[in-house]
């Protein structure tokens, strides 16, 4: 085998990437590439009955988009192509045939109709064996009349077969309780539990990086191994990722618990290197620090498999809401706005001031998905719950609040400029004419032309989103409200 690490992602294209299949996918770049070594995306499409047109581009731009570059794969090439199944169809069929003539496969004539027979009305039961031993008269005679077959590996009957995981250690499992599976199908194209196995080999694969629900099928794929001949990969299977309800209680990760594809999670708002960043630590924690913040190349540098737990690791939707508020917040201006305006140009009148109001939501949003319904108070007039204007703070009511409007709309009608500044220092200089609070003055003017309890910004700064005429328009509601 390689001295040089190889991993690789072979997922199947059968419609969006799944959180999972993300993570699996970073755990098996990360492994690669902390010790200087390659990386291969391998689309595993053999299932034509579920494969989806287009899903192989969405693998893609999803790989992209999180940073995770392939060194061979579609579109990139590499001396052990082509990387899509379907279009090595033609190497398959020589391993099987070997396999057969080393006694370690066999033809399987069996009908559709009589594997059915062997199931109850549950579905439940398994291949009784029945073609295991045909005689070869019977088998050529059926070949030569060209009757429909597959090709099932011939699992011993008696034994155990065992493996060392990285992350589990030693698992054993009893030859009796494995099924003699298909490994080429009637239809010419491999089983996935054939075809990764010998393109594993062929691509010199290393290390065979996977979700847990794999860790017990593994033995029959190092019995494929032990019978070429090939010297076996290293196994890294990973903890299960789970799910929590509203109910509290925890489950597979499933759509139940929420949006469960990294497209999903983009189309809510969520920054894909926040997604990234998150996955990273669904399993996985760094031994020499507490640091939960990465970039990729510190991934890179941070990971190893010790830091791999055993146990099952629960998508948090909050705390993945806190991720991607901190990324937010890190975003450059430009960045930022090249994602926020966008989403206010749609919803927002044309005088308001979507720049000014992006700018208050910066470091107040956590996906950009809240954007809507954040901004509700500027896109509609909401209704006016007079109680807003109390404050013990400001130590106000609805009366004295009306006092202030009343005596600042006037005021504000006067502004020769309408921008946050001008604004701030006519309010500032009416409550120290008043002797009043400036806050008390700011919060009646604030829950007047925002109607609303809490808001990204302050009097002055809504006033400048909102324009002259609808915020004077507000606070003359206001006063004949109160």
């Amino acid at each position: 085998m390689s001295d040089i690490i190889t991993t690789r992602f072979a997922p199947s294209p059968t419609g969006y990437m799944h959180i999972g299949n993300l993570r699996t996918a970073l755990y098996s770049y990360l492994l690669a590439k902390s010790q200087n070594g390659r990386f291969i995306l391998r689309i595993e499409d053999t299932d034509q009955v579920r494969f989806v047109e287009g899903a192989t581009d969405v693998i893609i731009d999803t790989l992209k988009m999180t940073g995770i570059d392939y060194d061979e794969g579609p579109g990139v090439g590499g001396e052990n192509g082509p990387y899509v199944q379907s279009e090595r169809k033609d190497i398959y069929g020589k391993y099987a045939e070997q396999l057969i003539k080393s006694g370690h496969a066999y033809y399987c004539f069996c009908s559709s109709e009589r594997l059915q027979s062997l199931h109850d009305e549950n579905g439940l039961g398994g291949y009784d064996r029945h073609c295991r031993d045909l005689p070869q008269e019977e088998i050529e005679k059926n070949l030569a009349a060209g009757v429909p077959y597959v090709i099932r590996q011939k699992i011993p009957l008696e034994g155990t077969t065992s493996y060392v995981d990285e992350i589990y250690g030693e698992v054993a499992i009893e030859n009796a309780d494995m099924q003699d599976q298909i490994l080429m199908k009637a239809d010419g194209y491999p089983t996935y539990n054939f075809a990764h196995v010998v393109d594993d080999y062929l691509m010199h694969v290393t290390h065979v990086v996977r979700g847990n629900e794999y860790l017990t099928s593994t033995p029959k794929y190092c019995l494929l191994y032990d019978a070429f001949g090939w010297e076996r990969p290293k196994y890294v299977h990973l903890p299960l990722l789970m799910g929590k309800g509203e109910d509290g209680k925890i489950s597979k990760l499933s759509k139940r618990h929420g949006a469960v594809s990294f497209q999903d999670l983009v189309n809510e708002g969520y920054l894909p290197q926040a997604i990234t960043n998150y996955i990273a630590l669904l399993g996985w924690c760094p031994k020499e620090t507490n640091q939960e913040m990465f970039t990729m190349d510190e991934l890179k540098r941070e990971f190893s498999l010790d830091g791999i737990s055993k146990s099952p690791a629960v998508f948090d939707y909050e705390k993945l809401k806190w991720f991607n508020s901190e990324y937010i917040k890190a975003l450059p201006d430009d960045e930022y706005n090249s994602r926020a305006l966008p989403v206010l140009e749609e919803i927002c009148a044309p005088e308001v001031d979507k720049v000014k109001l992006a700018g208050l939501l910066h470091s107040r949003i956590a996906t950009f998905g809240e954007i809507p319904e954040r901004v509700e108070f500027v896109t509609k007039r909401l209704p006016m719950d007079t109680e807003l204007y109390v404050s013990k703070k400001n130590k106000t009511t609805a009366e004295s609040c009306k006092a202030v409007l009343v005596d600042c709309l006037p005021l504000l009608e006067a502004a020769d400029s309408w921008d946050n500044d001008t604004l701030f220092a006519i309010l500032k200089d009416y409550a120290a004419e008043k002797e009043l609070k400036a806050g008390a003055v700011m919060w009646a003017i604030r829950i007047a032309v925002a109607r609303l309890g809490i808001t990204p910004g302050g009097a002055t700064e809504l006033m400048e989103v909102l324009g002259r005429e609808e915020s004077l328009a507000r606070i003359r509601l206001a006063i004949d409200e109160i």
